[in-house]
């Protein structure tokens, strides 16, 4: 019997995606929710699943298509030769669900990016879910996909040849080597863009063209938060089992902030001004196919272990591409920490509807004075972009004093000061 696969629900006010990639081939067998194809939505990538164990007889889409939620994108024949049989499809669930939990309990290697001519080449989530699954390191094997992109059957090969004793590098199959391009002969290459983003391309337009942008600046001494973590840090991690990092320190520093100054926290619609009680801050991730915002929702009522648990889970599911539509739903307020790649000081754009972003920077040993003296001092810049048709300058620069004062006496968040 023939049973189709339709696009599943992909999330509130999302009603279409693009086909990522087609994770099996026609003539494979699959089990009953076994991941078939990956969909690219504005924000995430969204797999659907076989609803029964057969044989794959026909795809309905090709990789790039634009596909609406409800549309058949696969027939399976149930029951088919060669089908897996039902005790063989729960027992690949199960090795499923026991290879989750044993990844919980080990640390995940890190998906870097695929070895290529340039260096930027990204996994595709079925890739990135393999070299979870088998702990590769995909750097190290060579892809056979289109323009040496790594497929899902590189890792497994490369994984089985690791098992074997033999070379990951030699697993892959041996393709005949491309012609070097002429001396001096100047090359072009145009890639699609993803829909997530076409999306990040239209939202920061957007903000630029809808919103009165404004960036002010501030300095701050990190020197009282970097003691506070040289001292804490080991009793921290052995109680909360995480790490204590700089974020938590400027989230609750925010909410200090945004509490004071509430247009901060605010967003304009039509003719209104929508004012929360609560602060929901969106957290900016790098993830492989772009940046992404999930939100620590209630950081106002989080401690210091609960919001470093937050972001930190936030950041190893934006690079296994396992975030939701849900975890990036709302936010009153974002922060993205430019300084992890090196940034000394930029104007962060603001994350509509939100009317206001912090942006933090690297930490470098600077001269300062203090009482009449030139000291060195670890020091921050940072920044505040803000919309001007809502938030006046006087607004913004109180609110980015208050983060500094925090910041400067983490006793001030203490004693909500």
């Amino acid at each position: 019997m023939a049973t189709e696969v339709k696009v599943p629900t992909l999330g509130e006010s999302v009603t279409e995606a693009s086909v990522g990639e087609l994770l099996k081939q026609v003539g494979d067998a699959v089990a009953v929710d076994e991941p078939i194809i990956s969909l690219e939505t504005d924000k995430v990538a969204v797999e659907a699943p076989s609803p029964v164990a057969g044989v794959i007889k026909e795809f309905k889409v090709a990789v790039g298509d634009t596909v609406e939620v409800d549309a058949v994108i696969a027939v399976i024949e149930e029951g088919a030769t060669g089908a897996a049989s039902g005790e063989e499809a729960g027992r690949a669930k199960q090795e499923r669900e026991e290879g989750k939990e044993e990844r919980s309990d080990a640390p995940a290697p890190s998906p870097a990016p695929a070895a290529s001519s340039d260096g930027s080449q990204t996994l595709s989530p079925a890739v990135r879910r393999a070299v979870l699954e088998h702990g590769v390191d995909p750097s190290t094997i060579k892809g056979t996909g289109k323009d040496g992109r790594l497929t899902k059957e590189d890792v497994i090969a490369a994984a089985k040849a690791k098992k074997d004793g033999g070379s990951v590098a030699d697993a892959a199959p041996q393709q005949a080597p491309t012609p070097s391009a002429p001396a001096g002969e100047r090359r072009e290459e145009r890639v699609k863009m993803t829909r997530m983003r076409q999306t990040i391309a239209k939202r920061l337009k957007g903000a630029q063209d809808n919103a009165a942008l404004l960036t002010t600046f501030n300095d701050v001494d990190m020197s009282a938060v970097m003691e506070a973590r040289g001292k804490y840090k080991d009793l921290f991690a052995k109680k909360h089992d995480i790490r204590l990092g700089f974020m938590g320190f400027f989230a609750k520093a925010a909410c200090l902030a945004l509490k004071d100054v509430p247009a901060v926290n605010a967003y304009i619609e039509g003719d209104e001004i929508v004012y929360h009680d609560y602060v929901d801050i969106s957290v900016a991730v790098s993830a492989p196919n772009g940046l992404v915002v999930p939100v620590v929702r209630d950081a106002q009522d989080k401690g210091f272990a609960q919001i470093e648990k937050d972001i930190a889970d936030f950041g190893k599911r934006a690079k296994e591409g396992t975030l939701t539509m849900d975890d990036m739903k709302g936010g009153t307020f974002t922060i993205s920490n430019g300084g992890v790649f090196g940034s000394l000081m930029s104007t962060p754009i603001i994350n509509p509807p939100q009317s206001a972003v912090l942006g933090l920077h690297r930490i470098e040993d600077r001269p300062v004075v203090v009482d009449g003296e030139i000291v060195i001092r670890p020091m921050m810049y940072i920044a505040l972009s803000y919309d001007h048709r809502l938030i006046d300058g006087r607004e913004a620069v109180t609110a980015l004093k208050i983060i500094k004062e925090a910041i400067e006496d983490p006793t001030r968040m203490l004693i909500d000061l």
